[in-house]
């Protein structure tokens, strides 16, 4: 279908597509300055992993917890406001009002920010157990091995 053909009724869009998929050390940086700005904001168990390998969604996932709802979305501010500087757009915002769960969509990287619950409940880090975990930083608390380049 042509850009310009119009959609027949109940065919949805074709997702964005993907650019090439970034290198290990990009991979590094994204998770990097998006866990240095949750991490300003006092965010808890920060977490990025490389799950390029595994999901077509993104290259990175960052998770990190807040303290309570006005915090978690304090955290999420702060990684839009970082992706801004950058000149990224954030694709998606999802759940921001609850604040228990944020997801920020910014194509090449997935931000997961959760109050301790909603991370205890969800337990996205089991579920992608199967993904390196990349160094975010100094701050970060990346326990456990990292990938190999």
């Amino acid at each position: 279908m042509s850009a310009e053909e119009p959609r027949r009724a109940g065919e949805q869009a074709a997702p964005p597509v993907r650019a090439e998929r970034n290198g290990r050390a990009e991979r590094a940086a994204l998770a990097g300055w998006i866990a240095e700005a949750v991490l300003e904001r006092k965010a808890e168990q920060v977490v990025a992993l490389d799950v390029g390998e595994l999901t077509a969604v993104a290259d990175v996932f960052v998770l990190a917890s807040g303290t309570s709802d006005r915090h978690v979305r304090a955290l999420a501010d702060a990684a839009i406001e970082a992706a801004k500087r950058r000149g990224l757009k954030a694709l998606g915002v999802e759940g921001y009002e609850e604040g228990r769960w944020v997801l920020i969509d910014l194509n090449e990287a997935v931000v997961h920010l959760f109050s301790q619950a909603a991370r205890e409940h969800y337990d996205l880090d089991r579920l992608w157990s199967d993904a390196p975990r990349l160094n975010a930083g100094a701050g970060a608390a990346n326990a456990g091995p990292e990938a190999k380049p």
